[in-house]
């Protein structure tokens, strides 16, 4: 019964975290990987604070990318962050085959035109990205990705370093070591 309402309890804070604006969400554990506690106890106040340092730090760091993720939730843009991340292991992959189908379904979920997740890329990067995906190769969604990348290091990340999310996070790290 008591792990019951402890599941309940994370899916309303989760859903309450979705629900309102980004900087309402204070309950960060919530969201992030493997078990709460453990994480954020993992997560040092020198590894949260290096994530200010540039938006590649952030993407290097697993629970960095789980937090701006739990943040670009709230703001209805994670396809942002899901298409940075499926180009980066499109890059990894190795037999011809399945890199066309990757390639393919990248493409037809972030790319085209109404794609489910649907990226904010201008019309030029759209069609050449089109083009590449004809004949994939591992580079092919590199000008797309670049955008999307840019995109979020101008727009959305200085706002996540602004959050309520992000300095909660950095006031519990810093409770936790006093």
């Amino acid at each position: 019964m008591r792990t019951g309402q402890g599941q309940n309890k994370g899916m309303r804070t989760r859903l309450g975290c979705l629900s309102h604006k980004s900087d309402s969400c204070s309950d960060f554990t919530a969201i992030l990987p493997d078990k709460p506690n453990r994480a954020l106890k993992r997560l040092s106040t020198e590894e949260a604070t290096r994530w200010a340092d540039s938006f590649d730090v952030l993407l290097s760091h697993k629970y960095g990318v789980a937090a701006f993720r739990a943040f670009l939730k709230t703001e209805f843009s994670e396809e942002n962050l899901e298409f940075w991340l499926a180009c980066e292991e499109f890059k990894k992959t190795r037999s011809t085959a399945k890199l066309v189908s990757k390639a393919h379904r990248i493409f037809e979920e972030f790319v085209d035109v109404q794609a489910p997740r649907e990226v904010n890329i201008d019309f030029q990067t759209r069609e050449a990205t089109r083009k590449n995906v004809q004949e994939p190769s591992l580079t092919c969604f590199d000008q797309a990705q670049g955008k999307v990348h840019s995109l979020m290091e101008k727009d959305s990340y200085p706002r996540f370093l602004r959050s309520k999310m992000y300095l909660d996070l950095l006031s519990q790290s810093q409770r936790r070591l006093s």
